[in-house]
């Protein structure tokens, strides 16, 4: 199993991840990005070529060193800054509010705890700062969401933990940002992985201190 999850499954995603469609997908969802990113689940860098020219730096999270160096590959083509930072989400090694947005896309899916991981990105992303995510997850058809609470036990296994029944917009909400945009709909393919959501939110500040 670590054999797949380290050489087979991050060349898995960047094939399948990597489509026409999901390339118009990343297009929207990196619309209106600029100043210093975080980007949390940056994998083999299949962003790189959306960032638009206000982008600054990338702050590129991402624990698969088989995607990192991927990545390397692809970045080589296109004029973005991009520093790799750390391995995991859920402890984002940069200060304080010292981002102007974070960008996650195919990973709050995955990560093993995404309230956790949103609080890091409430932490790194200043006051006012937006957070851009697209993801799949749960739908809104109940047949549908039938077929992805069966399949979802078989579905962490194969992808190294990746969820179906996430619901993003509802994640984002709870972890305390302000939600500015929410477009879902069914991308092409099987319907229990294609209900995608594409959302923008901004960071109010950090939470209150516990009374």
């Amino acid at each position: 199993m670590s054999f797949y999850r380290e050489q087979v499954l991050p060349r898995l995603i960047d094939w399948v991840c990597g489509t026409g469609e999901l390339h118009r997908w990343r297009a929207q969802v990196t619309e209106g990005l600029a100043g210093r990113v975080v980007e949390i689940g940056f994998g083999s860098g299949l962003n790189a070529g959306h960032y638009p020219p206000e982008v600054e730096m990338v702050y590129a999270v991402e624990p698969a060193a088989v995607a990192r160096r991927l990545a390397a590959r692809r970045l080589a083509r296109y004029d973005v800054r991009v520093e790799h930072v750390g391995l995991d989400g859920h402890h984002i090694p940069l200060d304080d509010a010292s981002c102007d947005a974070a960008l996650s896309t195919f990973t709050l899916c995955t990560v093993a705890d995404p309230d956790q991981a949103l609080a890091e990105l409430r932490r790194v992303v200043r006051p006012g700062g937006l957070l851009h995510a697209l993801e799949h997850g749960l739908a809104p058809d109940a047949a549908v969401a039938t077929w992805q609470r069966r399949l979802d036990p078989l579905q962490q296994r194969l992808a190294d933990g990746c969820h179906l029944t996430r619901d993003v917009p509802s994640l984002v909400a709870a972890a305390g940002f302000e939600v500015q945009r929410v477009e879902q709909r069914y991308a092409q393919g099987p319907k229990p992985w294609s209900w995608m959501s594409l959302v923008v939110a901004a960071n109010p500040g950090p939470p209150a201190p516990p009374p």
